[in-house]
This record gives C-alpha cells, structure tokens and sequence, in this order.
C-alpha cells in the first residue's frame, strides 16, 4: 500500500458543504445509521492531520473541534500511528484481566508521575469518559462505606444510566431516558458571568450555598463522592470563580468525601496544564481522564489515592476491553508528543492569540442590535465565547449561536456549540494547529458575525 503525501495545512473549498459525496454518504447512513446518534456536520472525512480535516470531496477544513478536545496531538500523530502500529502488529487484545501486558502498566504508571499530587498513586483504565466517571463513583462508594454522590449545576458526565443521572442538562443527554441512578444529589456552581451579585461574590457565596445544601439536605456523613469539572465543558466551558473549588475541596477533606476531578474534557494540555485543576493547586483524591489521552483511540483511566483506588475488591473493576493495549501505545505515543513539543507552552499560546482577536471582536459588535459576545472565557485551547441577545439583560440567544455556526461551516471551519442555553460557541483546536490556520479560523468567525 503506498503512503498518502502529508496533508496540507491549508483551508480549501471546492464544493458545496456538505458536498456531492457527503451527500450520498449521508443517504446510505440514514438508512443504515440508527437516527439518535447525531452529527455537528455530515461532513465525510477522509484524512485528518495537523489542524485540518479532509472530506471526501476533497475540501479541507480547519479543525476548531479536535473531535471534542480528543486529538489534541492533532489526528494521526506520528508518535500515536507509530506505537499503536506496532502494537497492532504483535497482538490486539488479551484481555488484561486474563492475561495483562507492559502497556497498561506503562500508562498506569504516566498517570500516577503526570497527576497532582505527590501521593501514592493506582489506575484503572478503561473505555470511555462515562466509563471512567461511573467506575469513579463505584471506588468512592468502596472506600468510603457510603452512597450519596454530589454534582454540580451545568455539568456533564456521560450517556450511561448512572452519568445521565449525575449530568445536568437534559436535552440530548436524558430526555426520555429515565428512570435514573438514585442518590444522586445537584448543589450550584460558581458560574460567575451569571452569578446574581456578580462574578466577584461567586466563589464564596455558590461555595457557602453548596456546602449548606450537602449538609442540610443530603448530610455530609452520607457522602461518598463529590464531582466537578475543574472547567465544566458542555456546560458552556464555565470556569468556576475563584475561591469556589478550593473551598469545596476543603469541605470534601474536612468530611471523608472522595473529591473527583473529572478532567475528561480539560485534562493533557488541554488548558495549558497537564490537568485544569492545577490552576488553584486542587489535587484531588480522584481525576478521571479520556478524551486526550490516547490521540484518538479509545482509552479512559481512573487515577487517584492507591489506598482509595484498592478499595474495590478483587475483580470488582475492569472490562473486556479496558486499557486495550492499542490503545495504551497510542496513550504512551500522545504523551511522548505532549511531552516533546511542549503542548502545555502551545496551549497558553492559542489562549493568547484566540482571546486578544475575540476580545476585538466582541467589542466591534458590543452595539450589534440583533446579539452580542456577553462573555469570553476559558483556558489554554479550550476557549469559549456566550451569546446573548442584549448585554444588559445577558438574556441568551441559542438561534444566533447556531446561525454562526452554520456561517462557519459554510467556509470551512468546524466549531462547536454547548452549554446549558445552547448559545455558547466552543473552540478545541488541535495543540499542534499552525498560527496561520488558527488565525484563518478566527477571520472566518469574524466573517460569520458581519454575516449573520
């Protein structure tokens, strides 16, 4: 089989988006494909790599997504395709629960050196972020002889029975999918663009608020898990005000509550951190990881407190394909890269550049009758911009998100929206997308708001 030459980093459209092949794709996935699962763009991708996506129609399109925060080596990394190859080669699956293998040792043991903390640290991996959360929740339970588990307003978890349960917003995640997981309890979070007396009170008074829910309604000896986003992701990417994770951690500590860092979506580089978490020094007893980890393969761990991770007992973890050892080489080859170009340096970078060139923008449009930028938030590569219909109001608009979307997938850009109203646009470039590329992205959102 001969190689395919590089793919090019630039931005080409020579059909219609989605174009003539797309289309046919898409008729033949409509009657093959059950309707549920969705799709931002039915765009067909042929090749990725870098920062863009190629589609069978050969246009190619900035990639502002990273699959949701997932290739952030960028698709196809040299170091990924190099050591999941020749794992592929020597064997695919044991199963590590019949006979394991060094792979799964060697990501175990990244996790425990790259993960907050300086304690003794255990992993379990398996297949998907709910899979981590989920098993997360079962080893809280383990350690700590208790049930309840606390989340927080605007979070995600995951698409399983129980994660559906701790996820807060409804629509896709949990309509009609009930009934769901009991002992489940949702306190506030510091959201502090629309945090009623203003992001400067938000950390303390949404922690003193939370704290007097867990204790009055719940009961703080009946708790065995508390679970955040350091930055919530679908929730809109809202980082909580200062002050609030920090006191909520103490009130975990204070009461023998496992504190679990769910850092699917923020965790390797991707806020400019190994872990989003580090940013108020948080090192919790738990993190859950996925997404990033492994370059696009499937792969989800839980690490944390050895004695807190051997609390389940013996056979009470795992899964068939949990820390598949395709999937450990591509964790071990993501982590060479991150490692190797300094992704952490690279993440603060695309953070300053996106957010002094929307800054801009959000003051060109701030008198824009039809919408405006009420908030630009977020770290690193994981940037964020709120749409409102009047700044003064902050009243949200979700039919302005969604048409600037479209704009900018008319053009070649893949962005993503989220949170809780709909009307947050999300942008996940790659680690390792070129300054051209980025700032092209960003000429083509600002495109989409003269546009729209």
């Amino acid at each position: 089989m001969t190689a395919l030459p590089p793919l090019p980093q630039e931005r080409r459209v020579v059909t219609a988006i989605p174009g003539p092949k797309s289309q046919e794709l898409q008729a033949r996935r409509l009657a093959a494909v059950a309707a549920g699962v969705g799709s931002v763009l039915p765009v067909f991708t042929a090749r990725a790599s870098g920062g863009i996506i190629e589609d069978v129609d050969g246009n190619r399109l900035i990639d502002f997504g990273s699959g949701i925060a997932v290739t952030s080596v960028g698709a196809s990394a040299e170091a990924v395709v190099r050591r999941a190859s020749a794992q592929l080669a020597d064997f695919t699956h044991t199963c590590f629960m019949v006979t394991p293998y060094e792979g799964y040792v060697e990501v175990a043991e990244a996790l425990a050196e790259l993960t907050p903390g300086d304690h003794a640290k255990k992993s379990a991996l398996f297949n998907s972020g709910a899979e981590a959360v989920e098993n997360a929740v079962k080893i809280a339970r383990a350690y700590t002889k208790r049930q309840a588990v606390v989340v927080f307003d605007h979070g995600y978890h995951g698409r399983t029975n129980l994660t559906m349960a701790l996820t807060a917003k409804n629509m896709p995640y949990k309509h009609g999918f009930g009934p769901f997981a009991p002992e489940v309890y949702r306190v506030p979070v510091a959201y502090g663009y629309r945090w009623p007396t203003g992001p400067e009170n938000a950390g303390p008074e949404a922690a003193a608020q939370a704290v007097d829910q867990i204790s009055k309604q719940v009961g703080a000896d009946n708790v065995a898990a508390i679970i955040i986003e350091p930055v919530l992701g679908e929730g809109g990417f809202i980082e909580p005000a200062k002050g609030f994770l920090p006191a909520i951690r103490k009130f975990a500590a204070d009461n023998g509550i496992v504190f679990v860092a769910d850092e699917i979506q923020s965790g390797f580089c991707r806020t400019g951190q190994w872990f989003a978490c580090e940013d108020e020094g948080i090192v919790p007893d738990l993190i859950t990881t996925a997404k990033g980890i492994a370059g696009g393969l499937p792969l989800a761990a839980v690490t944390g407190r050895a004695e807190i991770m051997d609390a389940a007992h013996a056979g009470g973890l795992g899964g068939t394909y949990g820390g598949n050892p395709v999937a450990c080489a591509g964790a071990l080859g993501s982590i060479e890269t991150m490692k190797e170009l300094d992704l952490n340096a690279r993440a603060k970078h695309i953070e300053a550049v996106m957010k002094a060139r929307l800054t801009a923008m959000a003051e060109k449009y701030a008198h824009n009758d039809r919408f405006s930028i009420g908030d630009i938030r977020g770290r690193g590569a994981m940037i964020a911009i709120e749409l409102v219909k009047d700044r003064a109001t902050k009243e949200p608009h979700p039919e302005a998100t969604a048409a600037l979307a479209k704009a900018c997938h008319q053009e070649g850009l893949v962005v993503l929206t989220c949170g809780t109203y709909g009307n947050v646009l999300r942008f996940l470039p790659p680690l390792v997308i070129g300054d051209d590329l980025l700032n092209e992205g960003l000429d083509i959102i600002e495109q989409a708001f003269t546009s729209v």
